[in-house]
């Protein structure tokens, strides 16, 4: 047996054995690993950003046994097991790959996603491209999403110069209502359109906006943290410095 198939054997073997005799992972269902499953997600996706092969390796690892865990729960109401699963999966990618099990011709990667995109629509028989973006996404990924299923059908900018542009008209409105003074209801709908349209061109750029995002995220945690520490080693409280005083470790910060 090869070495990929023993090590998942032993999975198996391991998940039955902490379902049957553990006492919290007796008391699990599907419902209760949700959102479980979803913070290791994000830890996943931490670790990634942080390009540590290691964390990588270990978050895989957890999502994996969530989805054995899923399979392994379902497979006692005989609703599915982890070979449905797998199954189901591998027919999936046969069916959405018609130009390497078919006789589609593909020329390059955006015909491949436009007909992946078309094949989705006739399997869930959605009305709408847009229907299988999941309803619970974080905005600034299904924002993303929603653009990329738009491109796929042909609804699309030609080129970066006009996103650009939109970018400035949409600024430009948004800087407007905020000077009418106009309600909190359409100066958020009008910062709304700034952030679609900015997302918008960073992917007309080759840039992922929610990785964007996140790493100045970081960026701004790992300065904040060094402004705090030096604070206190100067024992000073934040709260009672001067926004010039606290400028001043915040530019050392900037320079490490």
């Amino acid at each position: 047996m090869k070495p990929e198939l023993q090590a998942f054997e032993r999975l198996l073997t391991i998940m039955n054995d902490l379902r049957e005799k553990c006492p919290w992972d007796k008391k699990q269902t599907i419902e209760s690993l949700r959102h479980l499953t979803i913070e290791e997600t994000y830890e996943l996706a931490d670790s990634i950003l942080d390009k540590d092969m290691d964390k990588i390796k270990k978050e895989l690892g957890d999502i994996l046994l969530h989805i054995v865990f899923y399979a392994r729960i379902a497979s006692e109401t005989n609703d599915f097991n982890i070979t449905d699963v797998i199954n189901s999966l591998c027919e999936k990618l046969i069916h959405r790959h018609p130009h390497i099990y078919g006789d589609v011709k593909v020329e390059n990667e955006q015909q491949v996603k436009k007909n992946w995109e078309k094949l989705k629509l006739k399997e869930k028989g959605n009305k709408s491209v847009l229907g299988g973006v999941p309803v619970s996404l974080p905005s600034l990924v299904k924002a993303s999403r929603i653009q990329e299923k738009a491109k796929a059908v042909g609804f699309d900018w030609e080129k970066p110069e006009q996103v650009w542009n939109k970018v400035k008209e949409e600024l430009s409105e948004f800087k407007d209502e905020i000077e009418k003074k106009s309600s909190t209801e359409k100066i958020e709908e009008e910062f709304g359109d700034v952030l679609f349209s900015l997302i918008n061109y960073a992917r007309f750029i080759n840039i992922n906006p929610e990785d964007a995002l996140e790493k100045t995220n970081k960026k701004f945690i790992k300065r904040f943290q060094y402004l705090e520490k030096e604070a206190n080693k100067a024992g000073k409280q934040l709260s009672e410095m001067t926004l010039e005083e606290m400028d001043v470790y915040w530019n050392q910060a900037k320079e490490l």
